[in-house]
């Protein structure tokens, strides 16, 4: 806005001038008067064409941003959706293993809060029961998933989301 009000005030000086200049060479006002005058005039017109130029440019890559952000809200959108997809189909999955494992409906809503990484104390608050009744399911369900315990059994359900021998542990052997 601040570079339109600018132009437009160049403009406005530009064609004062210009019609000053026409009146004084009318007069018979010295050269050096008139000159000085039409280099005043060229200048404001170059100002405000370079400005005005500027800002259509300025309006054509702001209207290009835009349409990107938009194209990229839309791919957000897109992707927010896939991964909404998947999370479906992976909370079905961990459903279908639940079931192959034999867990009771109470242990399934514990495994899944596990699984979300709630501890003990706040499964017992969401689920109206005692902590001590919390950690004996945690580890009826451990041992029908025959893992150790919280950490193996979320990395049960990790560990084919992650890259084969992506990660080798350094080597201990003592020279």
């Amino acid at each position: 806005m601040k570079d339109k009000l600018i132009a437009a005030t160049l403009l406005i000086i530009m064609v004062l001038n210009f019609f000053d200049v026409i009146i004084d060479l009318k007069l018979g006002v010295p050269l050096w008067h008139i000159f000085s005058e039409s280099l005043i005039v060229a200048i404001s017109a170059a100002g405000a064409i370079y400005l005005f130029r500027d800002i259509r440019s300025s309006t054509a890559n702001i209207n290009v941003l835009k349409q990107k952000l938009a194209h990229s809200k839309k791919e957000l959108k897109n992707i927010s959706q896939t991964m909404m997809d998947a999370r479906h189909e992976y909370s079905g999955v961990i459903q279908t293993q639940f079931s192959q494992w034999a867990l009771t409906r109470s242990e399934q809503e514990v495994a899944m809060l596990l699984l979300k990484g709630l501890s003990f104390k706040e499964i017992s608050a969401l689920r109206s029961t005692k902590e001590k009744t919390v950690r004996q399911q945690a580890s009826d369900i451990y041992s029908k998933a025959d893992v150790e315990g919280r950490h193996e059994f979320a990395a049960w359900f990790l560990e084919d989301f992650m890259q084969q021998n992506h990660y080798q542990p350094k080597s201990t052997a003592i020279n």
